[in-house]
């Protein structure tokens, strides 16, 4: 094993190239996170009742998109790999089954989607509310095969370490959601007014438009020539598509497990009172916003690491996701520094109720502590991505969240009389946790370069790291 001896002008060009990845990621995310606004601020000025129907539908939504990402989320590092391995013409073999997996996944998450009345009832949506979150869902389940073939291609470009396109189309995206949603939510241009409805067919369409400009460009751009994308036809092969399923399917299942930790928190604090869901949506809507800058770079990360496994550089894997993980690091403390310094007036921002600005501004402090913990975690969850290293991680954050985070929460909240701030101490408990064992888990390894198998054989079979 050759001794990391970390150099200055190395670690320049490892932080460059993977901010240079991460920020247009970073305005990819944020893109998406500004679609959820406008919807939400075009339903809120139809009426408080599409307001709420938009809600609960985007909440449902959102699960399939997790899960429609999540597995999607195995195309990067495969191709990086083979990017790294100077095994280029190889990529459109996994493309197209990338593809195959995308059409059929988004064909489940539209059956999902459209047969959610017992997850509606569940969640205890009254019956004012339930046609108009159905209307809503059976719409935009129409957009759930774009979604997953737009990440497929979207992919396949970050997996050349191309990210540039996913921010121009995803901007591109909220551009449109705005007077297309205006249009069929409100009932211009001789439509009528279609309320809930039409907030889920004006996503749907936007996210075909997204998937149509991305293929065209994939197309005819230059980059992606040489590659073998539509040089012949590829009926699905069973066997590749379950090495992508084998890294997918974890991701997919450790993103819920994150995505089920908050929406349970919310529905524990909702039972507490108005005034304190309400804190807790400004605190959590502050985060989450933050979140999008580690979540951009843990990507980037991913395509380094798996781009440095296809080379066989030791060096470059150790390099590439410690010095993501540094950055991350450092962007969290500017983050940290803010909510701490600033919680009063960032909650001001959203409400004039003093009450909720005191409670909220304790818990935008507590998910000021949480930022470190909650980068780490992402940042070394994107490098073992990077090592097609995904079963364990979905362990390590199954055991961090569900084992940990909500059992101390629920205790802090109800058994020790901390209301919300217990549920968010927590989720600190539980992030924290999940940090340490991933990476720890990363740490060993890069070192004892338990990928080696990844560089040899990039993609041809699955790397298992379940030492």
């Amino acid at each position: 094993m050759n001794p990391f001896r970390p150099e200055r002008a190395r670690l320049r060009h490892e932080v460059r190239a993977t901010v240079r990845l991460a920020l247009p990621l970073i305005a990819a995310q944020l893109a998406a996170v500004g679609s959820n606004v406008i919807d939400a601020v075009l339903a809120g000025h139809v009426s408080a009742h599409v307001l709420g129907a938009v809600a609960v539908g985007a909440s449902i939504w959102s699960l399939a998109i997790v899960c429609g990402i999540g597995m999607m989320m195995a195309v990067p590092p495969s191709v990086a790999q083979l990017d790294g391995a100077g095994r280029r013409h190889e990529v459109g073999a996994v493309f197209h089954q990338a593809l195959w997996l995308a059409l059929g996944m988004g064909a489940l998450l539209w059956f999902a989607v459209r047969h959610a009345e017992p997850l509606i009832e569940l969640i205890g949506v009254t019956a004012s509310l339930r046609h108009d979150v159905q209307r809503f869902l059976l719409a935009i389940s129409w957009g759930a095969p774009a979604l997953t073939c737009y990440f497929a291609l979207r992919g396949l470009s970050e997996g050349l370490s191309m990210t540039r396109p996913s921010m121009y189309f995803s901007l591109g995206g909220l551009v449109l959601l705005v007077p297309l949603g205006y249009v069929l939510m409100f009932g211009k241009l001789g439509i009528p007014p279609q309320g809930a409805h039409g907030c889920g067919v004006a996503t749907a369409i936007v996210l075909w438009l997204e998937l149509l400009a991305f293929g065209i460009y994939v197309i005819f751009r230059r980059n992606y020539r040489g590659l073998g994308l539509f040089e012949r036809f590829e009926w699905p092969d069973l066997h590749r598509i379950g090495q992508l399923v084998h890294i997918g399917a974890p991701m997919a299942v450790t993103l819920l497990a994150e995505a089920g930790l908050f929406v349970a928190t919310a529905l524990i604090i909702a039972t507490l009172g108005e005034d304190v869901i309400a804190s807790h949506q400004v605190a959590i809507n502050i985060a989450s916003l933050f979140f999008m800058i580690p979540l951009g770079l843990a990507m980037a990360i991913t395509v380094r690491v798996g781009n440095a496994v296809g080379r066989g550089d030791e060096q470059g894997v150790r390099y590439a996701g410690f010095c993501g993980i540094g950055l991350t690091l450092g962007t969290q403390l500017l983050s940290a520094a803010l909510m701490l310094s600033l919680p009063h007036f960032i909650a001001s921002l959203y409400t004039h109720d003093n009450r909720v600005i005191a409670l909220a501004a304790q818990l935008i402090m507590l998910a000021g502590l949480f930022q470190f913990s909650d980068g780490v975690q992402v940042a070394a969850n994107g490098a073992l991505r990077g090592l097609k290293d995904t079963r364990v991680p979905m362990a390590i954050t199954l055991f961090s969240y569900w084992v940990v985070g909500m059992p101390v929460g629920w205790w802090l909240a109800f058994h020790h009389g901390m209301g919300a701030r217990g549920m968010w101490v927590g989720l600190i408990a539980g992030l924290s946790v999940a940090a340490v064992m991933l990476f720890v888990r990363f740490w060993r390894s890069a070192w004892k370069q338990r990928w080696r198998a990844a560089a040899m054989t990039a993609v041809a079979r699955p790397v298992t790291l379940d030492a």
